[in-house]
Parts: C-alpha cells; structure tokens; sequence
C-alpha cells in the first residue's frame, strides 16, 4: 500500500469512531504536533485513541471529505472538511471542522502528523 492509499483509508468514514480501526493504522511512536484555533496541542498513539473513544461517545457519523491530497515519498499532504452526526441528532450533518494535515508514514503506518484546523 503506498502512503497515499494509507491515509485514503484512514479517512474513511466513520473509522475515527472505532477505536481498534484507528489502531491498526497509526505508528507504536506516533506524534501529531495540532495547531488549532485553540492553541498548539501535541499527541500521542493513547492521546489519539483516547480521542476516538471520546469521538465515539459523542457522534454516530463521522465523514471526511477530502479536497486535495499530494504525496511525495513517504509524506502525504491532505486537505478535508470534517462533517459529523450528533447523538442528540443523527439526521443532521453537522460541519465539524477544516484540516490540513501533512503525515509522514513509516513502517506503513501514520508516524508524524503536523496538523492544522478551524473549527466551523
């Protein structure tokens, strides 16, 4: 699988909810470096799977809809919008956030992410 099909498939729907999916995907040493509208904030592998967990109490649909992906060697750039679907209301698609996320992939797993996002 090239770096490009790996994160492809990471952003499939609904995989940020399920916790042992996200797994399989990300490196033992991973590190995601997230500036976001609400300051920096550094990851880890149990940093992110705490976070599907969290994900997956709170949405029934998860969606990304990628506009622009570019790989080069073993990093991948990709640009998408993140929709969700509440508890409270799963009949309404709900923009979460905008991303830009580039991922160094080592070992055919996601390795370093450097991240960036507006919430809606």
């Amino acid at each position: 699988m090239t770096p490009k099909e790996l994160v492809l498939d990471f952003y499939k729907n609904d995989l940020i909810l399920k916790k042992s999916e996200v797994n399989e995907f990300i490196h033992p040493d991973l590190i995601i470096e997230w500036n976001s509208s609400k300051g920096f904030v550094q990851m880890n592998r149990d940093d992110v799977l705490n976070l599907s967990e969290e994900l997956n109490k709170a949405y029934v649909r998860s969606k990304m809809r990628i506009t622009h992906i570019i790989e080069e060697g073993n990093m991948v750039s990709v640009r998408y919008s993140h929709f969700v679907k509440t508890i409270e209301n799963p009949r309404e698609e709900m923009l979460l956030a905008h991303f830009c996320v580039i991922w160094e992939v080592k070992d055919n797993k996601l390795f370093r992410g450097y991240q960036m996002s507006q919430f809606s």
